[in-house]
């Protein structure tokens, strides 16, 4: 399996080094070019390459980590996805003024797939803090809990396994409709919740 992220802000970052601290070979791009993540990719280790965006977008799953004004440009001229699953790390608020963007009604991750036809898109990785992220998933006795939520079974089981595999404990929400919006900054209940399963 090979992993694309398309971003390297703070989530992208984070996400890259959860991966990569598993073992996990990725390829990390953002939009201005493979050029300026060499250093990123040095910091990642061996597993990380710098690449395009579209060579990210090639993975067999896909993360996307980028400005929410940003995500339609950012996915533009990508795919046909054919199935393959994207990762919804995204929520709808974004730097300097952190105002909630006015989506109708709708929840961030139905707004996300409707840019992606085809792709199978999984909500995850976006309600924990990017410090928890890449930090270990086992630092506190138990293991940190990541949710996830989608309208794909088979799509959830892989982005389940990989969550297992980097050492977090993933709790499916469901549907994107009902779980992306518990998960959703602002307005959902969960996100920036440390939770950590015992036992």
């Amino acid at each position: 399996m090979t992993i694309g992220i398309i971003g390297s802000g703070a989530i992208g970052s984070a996400i890259a080094h959860a991966l990569t601290r598993a073992d996990q070979e990725i390829a990390i791009a953002n939009s201005r070019g493979p050029e300026t993540l060499s250093e990123l990719a040095a910091k990642l280790g061996p597993k990380a390459s710098a690449a395009t965006v579209a060579e990210a977008a090639a993975q067999d799953i896909v993360f996307v980590a980028v400005n929410w004004s940003k995500i339609p440009a950012a996915l533009a001229g990508l795919g046909p996805w054919n199935g393959r699953i994207l990762i919804d790390a995204n929520n709808p608020i974004e730097a300097p003024l952190f105002r909630p963007i006015d989506l109708n009604g709708r929840a961030s991750s139905e707004v996300f797939a409707d840019l992606v036809p085809g792709a199978r898109v999984v909500k995850a990785f976006n309600h924990l803090q990017p410090h928890l992220l890449s930090s270990d998933p086992k630092a506190e006795g138990g293991r940190r809990v990541l949710f996830y939520s989608g309208d794909d079974a088979g799509a959830k089981a892989e982005v389940d396994a990989l969550i297992d595999r980097l050492g977090f404990f993933g709790i499916d929400l469901g549907s994107l409709a009902i779980g992306g919006r518990l998960v959703q900054f602002p307005g959902g209940p969960l996100p920036a919740l440390n939770l950590v399963r015992f036992g």
